[in-house]
C-alpha cells in the first residue's frame, strides 16, 4: 500500500482542495495508486446499497486529448456566461480576490487538461432517462464516493479538481469511451501528484450565515 501523509481526519477533510495549478503534469501516476483510492471510494454509502457506480480511468494520451477538447469548448462557453467565477463581484475585497484566483486556476486547468496524467470519470447506472424531478437520490449514490476518492488521493499526495463542465458533451464522451447509454456521468476528476503537500483550509463564510436550527 502507498505511504499516507500524516493527516488527521479534520486536517484531511479541510485541506482537500480543488487543485489545478499545483498539479504535477510531468510525474506519472501509477494505476495501482488510483486503484487504492477507488477501493476507498467503494466504501461510500449508496441508496439501498445498490453500488451502481462505475469508474472510468483514462490514461491514454489521445483519449485525454479528446476529452480535453470537449472540456475546453465547455469552458469557453462558461467563461462567457454570467455564472463565470471571475465575474462574481461582492462588497468583500478578500472574497473577490479569492474568486479571481479561482477563475485564473480554472482557466489554467482548461488549458492543460490534456496534460493531466489521469482523468477519472465517476458514473452511475441510471436505468433510463434521468428523473424529471429531484435527482438527489440518484446522485447521492455516486457523489459521496467521488469525494471519498478525492480524500484518498489527497492522503497519498495526489491532487484533484471537481468539475462537471464536460457534461455538456456527455454523449460525445460516452461514445468516445464506450460508456453504455444507461450509465450517466456525474463528475470528472483530473488527477496528478501535487507540487508540495502543504494545503490549507480555504476561506469560507461564517457558519452562522448558513446555519438554521429547527427553522429557517
Amino acid at each position: 500500500m502507498t505511504d499516507l501523509l500524516p493527516l488527521g481526519p479534520d486536517e484531511l477533510l479541510t485541506t482537500t482542495r480543488s487543485v489545478r495549478k499545483r498539479l504535477d503534469l510531468d510525474r506519472p501516476v501509477p494505476l495501482e495508486v488510483i486503484r487504492e483510492c477507488l477501493e476507498v471510494a467503494l466504501q461510500a454509502p449508496s441508496g439501498s446499497n445498490t453500488q451502481g457506480w462505475h469508474w472510468i480511468v483514462v490514461t491514454d494520451p489521445e483519449q485525454r486529448k479528446a476529452i480535453a477538447g470537449y472540456y475546453q469548448r465547455a469552458f469557453d462557453a462558461y467563461r462567457n456566461s454570467p455564472a463565470y467565477a471571475g465575474r462574481k463581484q461582492t462588497d468583500d475585497t478578500a472574497r473577490d480576490a479569492t474568486q479571481a484566483r479561482v477563475a485564473s486556476s480554472a482557466e489554467y486547468l482548461a488549458e492543460t487538461m490534456a496534460d493531466v496524467p489521469v482523468l477519472v470519470i465517476g458514473a452511475i447506472f441510471a436505468g433510463g432517462e434521468l428523473p424529471a424531478g429531484n435527482q438527489a437520490g440518484l446522485w447521492g449514490s455516486l457523489l459521496p464516493a467521488a469525494w471519498s476518492f478525492q480524500l484518498a488521493a489527497r492522503a497519498r499526495g495526489l491532487g484533484s479538481a471537481w468539475t462537471t463542465l464536460h457534461l455538456q458533451y456527455e454523449k460525445e464522451i460516452s461514445e468516445l469511451l464506450g460508456i453504455p447509454p444507461r450509465v450517466r456521468q456525474g463528475v470528472l476528476l483530473p488527477v496528478a501528484y501535487t507540487k508540495g503537500t502543504d494545503f490549507k483550509p480555504a476561506p469560507r463564510q461564517p457558519l452562522d450565515t448558513v446555519l438554521h436550527v429547527n427553522t429557517w
